[in-house]
């Protein structure tokens, strides 16, 4: 395992983060996500692997994420040798004061610890003003509930606005962006990538392996989590036509290089400056695939190559309104 530092906060992270998002109970978000006795597995095998850094959400499998992950790591390390993030604002009151008053209690709770080493507001709030957010989240820090906080899928321009706003009043700022970025989507390439670089803002995709499609030869696969995963559908199957000439050339340097389609995807981010794409692991030999990711060493003209054929996409993850009230999956194919 190779490990990085979380912007200028010192926190110390694997440049691998394991997403919490496959762990929780079935049915409640997602019907293909882990029990407890599989949580434990997948988390005791990561421990092992030298994987510190960990990402869940406070509605992520209503709570049971959450739960899940915080029992497994209490079995099997302690509490100061691991990175714990986890999310705000698909809640009731979004980022208002209020709410992130307490859905961090709640998130405290059910993960079974007293602080969360990294907060990250899940989107961008419509309702509540800037300062609001950015005032509240400065009070989780002075009060020790929280050691740095980030952001997740937005507008470059609202990203910036916010870390005006802490700056220009003397507030914590964000030192992660944990955004939609992978081969098959890079557009905040054009305007949220170089304000997380020009601020020094650690990059920490989710999807980074567009679920699965990029390590895999063929676009679905015989899985649950394939055939059920509708969130998946929504974010890639509209541009499967063009995307499958990159993840065709992600599967011939892989064949060229003797290693895995997920090491050279990952291999790719790291290239681009990415600190720790997250992955969302279901079964612990994924863990191990990715792990092997820092033997791979892309040349300029391979990553060239991987990014010839992208063609621009419509934006996925960066949302233009707040949803309705309980929606949590976005994006979401309706088939």
């Amino acid at each position: 395992m190779e490990y990085t530092e979380i912007g200028h906060t010192g926190i110390k992270v694997a440049k691998l983060c394991v997403g919490a998002m496959s762990f929780g109970k079935a049915g409640t978000m997602h019907d293909w996500t882990l029990d407890q006795d599989q949580t434990d597995d997948v988390v005791a095998h990561a421990l092992a692997d030298g994987f510190n850094f960990f990402d869940t959400a406070n509605t992520y499998s209503a709570g049971t994420s959450e739960e899940y992950l915080g029992r497994a790591l209490k079995q099997h390390t302690t509490r100061d040798k691991v990175v714990l993030a986890s999310k705000v604002y698909f809640n009731p009151g979004r980022l208002s004061k209020e709410a992130i008053n307490r859905e961090i209690d709640g998130s405290l709770k059910r993960l079974g610890t007293d602080y969360l080493d990294l907060y990250i507001i899940h989107r961008f709030d419509y309702d509540t003003p800037i300062e609001e957010t950015m005032a509240a989240l400065d009070g989780l820090v002075k009060a020790g509930k929280v050691r740095a906080i980030g952001a997740s899928a937005m507008y470059g321009y609202q990203f910036y606005n916010m870390q005006l706003a802490a700056r220009d009043n003397g507030w914590t700022q964000f030192s992660a962006m944990e955004n939609h970025y992978n081969l098959l989507y890079r557009e905040d390439e054009r305007e949220l990538i170089p304000i997380c670089k020009q601020m020094g803002v650690s990059l920490m995709p989710y999807s980074a392996l567009a679920s699965g499609r990029l390590a895999r030869p063929n676009w679905t696969a015989n899985t649950k989590r394939s055939q059920t995963d509708r969130v998946a559908r929504g974010k890639y199957d509209h541009t499967k036509q063009y995307d499958v000439k990159i993840t065709e050339r992600v599967h011939e340097l892989a064949d060229k290089y003797g290693v895995k389609m997920a090491q050279i995807s990952l291999a790719w981010q790291w290239a681009k400056g990415v600190a720790s794409p997250i992955i969302g692991a279901t079964k612990s030999r994924y863990l191990d695939d990715a792990a092997g990711a820092f033997d791979v060493h892309l040349t300029p003209e391979d990553i060239s190559y991987l990014e010839e054929p992208y063609v621009p996409h419509k934006v996925v993850g960066a949302i233009d309104h707040n949803p309705a009230q309980g929606v949590t999956l976005l994006d979401a194919d309706p088939k």
